[in-house]
C-alpha cells in the first residue's frame, strides 16, 4: 500500500460513489471507514481491488460493519501508528510513461526536470527516513512545495495527489556540476547538464549522483575512455555495465547486443535492472568493457536524470558503481568528491539526500528464467515468507562476500539490498546502518542474531560483540535452507551446494557438497575429492595455487615450471597454511590456471567466468569415478580432469567445454546412485557455482532426462546473498 497512490485511489473512488468517511495509513496497512448505500458499498469494495493502481497489490484483510456516523464528505486522514506494525516498504522505480511524456514536452513546467515523479513512479526506499510514508518523513521534507505543486498534491483529480516525493524546478531538488580540479561549480541546471554531456563526448569520466548512489560514467564506445576509467579505479578486468536511453532502446541495443523481446521487456520494467546479455560480434562497444567475456551487463536509464543525459549524449554510456572497488556505493556529495576525485574528472551532484545506498540489481537468464545475481535498487528490500514462523525476531548477518542481511519476525523475512564485501571499514559502517535501519523502519527489534559458523568472518565477529544471544549456522546448510525456503512444497531434498569455500562441519573448507534432508536436518551424503589449498585464502586470488594443489594431491610435479613453487610445496607437504577443501569453485580456479585462461585474478570469479565464455558447443563428458569412502560418503574423483586440462593437444575452448560437461555428468551420476539409497522429492542446485549458466543448464537438462525434478533459486541469488535468508530458515527449523 505504501508509495503507490492507493489512498488517493480510495479517495477518488469514494467520491465517485458518493460515500462519506475516511481513509488513513496505519503503519503499512490502509484503514478505511466508508458509509453509504449498500449497493454502492458493495461496488466500492469490489473496485478497491479491481481498479487499484498498477503498482499496488492490495489484499482485503478484514471487513466489519460499523455504526452510522456523522460525516459530510470523504477525507484522507493523517497517518496513524498501529500497535503491531505491518510495514511494507515501496521500491525505487523508473519514471512512468506519463512522467516521461511530460519530461519531453517543451510546454510542460517539468520539461527536462531530472526529479519528475508521481504516485506511480520515482524514488521511495532511498528517500524514506522513517514510516509512515508521508512527505515530512522523507528526504524531501526540506523542500517546501510551491503553489502549483501544492495544488497538485491536494487535488484528488490530479495524478500527483498525495505523491510524497513531489517536486518541480521551482521548489524541488537541483543538479549542479563541479570539476574535480576546481572548487568552482556550475549551478545553473541546464548549463550543468550541457557541460556534463560535453565532458562525456570528450572522453572524460563523470560521477553522477542517482537515486541510490553515484555512478561513474564514460563513453561506452571510446575504448581509451574505458581504459582510463579502469586504470583510475584500479579495476583492470571486472566487467563494466553499459547504460542505454529509453527512447530508442530497441534500435540502439540492436547494434551492440543480442536482445529479444523478452529481454527488452525486462530491461524496460520499472525496477530497471542490469541484465547480462550476449554481445553482437559487430558491436561498436569498447572491447575493454568486458574483456574475455561474451556477455555484457546492460541496463536502461533508471532515473529521469540519467534519461536526460543519455538522450543528450546520443549513445550508450558505461555506468559502474561510484565507489572504491568492493565497497558500498557512495551517496554523499562531499564524500564522493573526496574519495572519487582521482577517478572522475567532474561530478554531477544533486541536493536530494539519499537516506540509504542502493546499488543496481543484476539478473541473468538461466534455465529459462531471469534469476537475480544481486538484489538492489528497485528489487530490495525483498520480503519473503518463512515456511515456519520464528518464535522470536531474528537478525541474520550473512557471510563475508556479496553480503546483505535479513530480519525475520512471525512468518515474514525481509532481505536487505546488496551491501558488498565485508573487507573495508565503510562496508562495516554501511552494514551496521542497514542493520539498525531495517529494525527501525519495520518496528522490529531482534532478540537473537544468526551468523556464519566461520568465526573469523567480519559479520561473525560483529555478531559476537553485540549484547544479544547468537547462533552459528554452517555455510552450506544456509545455502541449502535458502533454496528450501523458496520451495516449501518440497519435503525432502538432494541438494548440491557448490561454491568457493565455506566452513564445514568437519572443520574443512566445503564447497562441493551434496546434502540430503530438509531445513534444519541436513546430512552430507556426497562430495568432491578433497585436496589441500597451498597458501589458504590467497588461492582465491591466485588460482595457480589451486592448480598446484591438484597436481601435488596426485603426486605429480608442479604444473607451472615457470614459477618457483619449491617453498610453497615444502609448506604444503608440512601442512602449513594448506587447508583441506572440496570446493567446486576452487576446481574451476585450477582449471582456469591449467588452461592458461587466468593465473591471477583481479576480481572474484574471473577465471570461471572466462572459462564459461570460451564454450561454444557440447563436448563428450569424461567419466569421473564415483566411489563410497570409508566414512560412508560418496566421492566424485576429479583426477581424470587434471590430465584433460593439461592436454596440449586440445585448445582451451575444448578443455573448458569438457570440464563443464564432465562436472554436469558427475552430478547426474551422484543422483542416480543416491536414488537407489535415499527417497527425495527434488534435486536442488545452489551456491555461487550455479551462477554459471552453462553448467546449470547442462546439469538441469541431464537430470530432467533421468526423471529428476530440479529446483533453482528464483527470488534470491544462488550466491552468498542468499545466506542470510538461509540462516533464518535454518534457525526457524531448529529452534535454539
Amino acid at each position: 500500500m505504501q508509495g503507490v497512490g492507493f489512498r488517493p485511489h480510495v479517495f477518488r473512488l469514494a467520491q465517485q460513489l458518493g460515500l462519506t468517511g475516511w481513509v488513513r495509513n496505519l503503519s503499512g496497512e490502509v484503514e478505511i471507514l466508508a458509509q453509504g448505500q449498500p449497493e454502492r458499498l458493495d461496488r466500492f469494495a469490489r473496485e478497491l481491488i479491481r481498479a487499484a493502481p498498477g503498482l499496488a497489490q492490495p489484499q482485503l484483510l478484514y471487513e466489519d460493519p460499523a455504526a452510522a456516523f456523522a460525516a459530510q464528505d470523504f477525507r484522507i486522514l493523517a497517518s496513524a501508528t498501529a500497535a503491531a506494525a505491518d510495514v511494507h516498504l515501496p521500491p525505487d522505480l523508473f519514471a512512468c510513461p506519463d512522467c516521461l511524456a511530460e519530461l519531453e514536452d517543451p510546454h510542460d513546467r517539468r520539461y527536462r526536470y531530472p526529479f519528475i515523479n508521481c504516485t506511480q513512479c520515482g524514488p521511495r526506499y532511498t528517500v524514506i527516513r522513517r514510516l509512515p510514508y508521508d512527505r515530512p518523513n522523507t528526504t524531501l521534507a526540506g523542500f517546501a512545495l510551491c503553489p502549483d505543486c501544492r495544488s497538485e498534491y491536494e487535488n484528488p483529480a490530479d495524478r500527483r495527489f498525495h505523491a510524497q516525493p513531489l517536486a518541480c524546478p521551482v521548489c524541488g531538488p537541483q543538479v549542479w556540476l563541479q570539476l574535480a580540479s576546481s572548487e568552482t561549480a556550475t549551478r545553473n541546471p541546464d548549463a550543468a547538464l550541457a557541460e556534463a554531456v560535453a565532458l562525456l563526448r570528450n572522453g572524460r569520466i563523470l560521477a553522477v549522483k542517482g537515486i541510490g548512489g553515484y555512478h561513474l560514467l564514460c563513453d561506452a564506445r571510446d575504448d581509451e575512455a574505458v581504459q582510463r576509467l579502469r586504470r583510475r579505479k584500479a579495476r583492470p578486468d571486472k566487467p563494466l555495465a553499459v547504460m542505454y536511453g529509453s527512447r530508442r532502446a530497441a534500435d540502439d541495443l540492436a547494434r551492440d547486443i543480442a536482445v529479444n523481446g523478452a529481454a527488452l521487456a525486462r530491461l524496460r520494467a520499472p525496477d530497471r535492472p542490469i541484465l547480462l546479455l550476449e554481445k553482437n560480434p559487430q558491436s561498436s562497444l569498447a572491447p575493454a568493457i568486458a574483456p574475455g567475456l561474451a556477455e555484457i551487463g546492460v541496463m536502461l536509464a533508471y532515473s529521469p536524470l540519467h534519461e536526460i543525459l543519455l538522450r543528450d549524449f546520443g549513445g550508450p554510456l558505461v555506468a559502474t558503481s561510484g565507489n572504491p572497488s568492493g565497497e558500498p556505493v557512495l551517496t554523499d556529495p562531499e564524500e564522493a568528491q573526496m574519495r572519487l576525485s582521482h577517478v572522475a574528472d567532474a561530478f554531477l551532484h544533486h541536493d536530494r539526500p539519499i537516506a540509504r545506498p542502493a546499488d543496481d540489481s543484476v539478473f541473468r537468464r538461466i534455465a529459462g528464467r531471469w534469476r537475480p545475481l544481486r538484489l538492489g535498487r528497485g528489487c530490495a528490500p525483498l520480503e519473503l515468507k518463512s515456511p515456519r514462523p520464528v518464535t522470536e525476531p531474528l537478525l541474520a548477518v550473512g557471510a563475508h562476500m556479496k553480503n546483505c542481511v535479513a530480519l525475520a519476525w512471525d512468518d515474514r523475512v525481509v532481505v536487505s539490498p546488496h551491501i558488498g564485501d565485508m573487507g573495508s571499514l565503510r562496508s562495516l559502517e554501511v552494514f551496521e546502518h542497514v542493520v539498525q535501519d531495517l529494525q527501525s523502519l519495520y518496528g522490529v527489534s531482534a532478540a537473537r542474531i544468526v551468523h556464519d559458523a566461520h568465526a573469523d568472518y567480519a559479520t561473525s565477529r560483529w555478531a559476537r560483540r553485540q549484547p544479544l544471544p547468537c547462533r552459528a549456522v554452517f555455510h552450506h546448510h544456509a545455502h541449502a535452507s535458502a533454496l528450501a525456503g523458496e520451495h516449501p512444497d518440497v519435503a525432502t531434498w538432494l541438494m548440491f551446494t557448490w561454491d568457493g569455500v565455506g566452513l564445514g562441519e568437519d572443520g574443512s573448507l566445503w564447497g562441493g557438497e551434496t546434502l540430503f534432508g530438509s531445513a534444519g536436518n541436513w546430512r552430507r551424503v556426497a562430495t568432491l575429492r578433497p585436496f589441500r589449498l597451498p597458501g589458504g585464502e590467497r588461492a582465491g586470488r591466485e588460482p595457480w595455487r589451486s592448480a598446484c594443489g591438484l597436481a601435488w594431491e596426485l603426486g605429480l610435479p608442479s604444473p607451472l615450471p615457470e614459477r618457483d613453487t619449491s617453498l610453497l610445496k615444502n609448506a604444503w607437504e608440512r601442512d602449513l597454511n594448506s587447508p583441506i577443501t572440496t570446493a567446486a569453485g576452487r576446481l574451476f580456479d585450477a582449471a582456469a590456471a591449467l588452461t592458461g585462461v587466468s593465473l591471477t585474478y583481479s576480481h572474484e570469479g574471473q577465471g570461471p567466468m572466462r572459462l564459461e565464455a570460451l564454450c561454444r558447443t557440447d563436448r563428450v563428458a569424461l567419466p569421473l569415478p564415483l566411489a563410497r569412502r570409508a566414512d560412508g560418503l560418496w566421492q566424485t574423483d576429479w583426477a581424470p580432469l587434471y590430465a584433460m586440462l593439461r592436454d596440449p593437444g586440445a585448445s582451451p575452448r575444448e578443455r573448458a567445454e569438457s570440464l563443464h560437461a564432465s562436472l554436469a555428468r558427475a552430478m547426474v551420476e551422484q543422483c542416480l546412485q543416491l536414488r537407489r539409497e535415499l527417497d527425495f522429492a527434488a534435486v536442488g542446485l545452489t551456491g555461487g557455482v550455479f551462477q554459471n549458466r552453462l553448467l546449470t543448464e547442462l546439469a538441469t537438462s541431464a537430470l530432467a532426462a533421468e526423471g529428476f525434478e530440479v529446483r533453482l533459486a528464483a527470488q534470491l541469488p544462488c550466491n552468498d546473498a542468499a545466506i542470510p535468508f538461509g540462516q533464518i530458515i535454518e534457525a526457524a527449523s531448529t529452534p535454539a
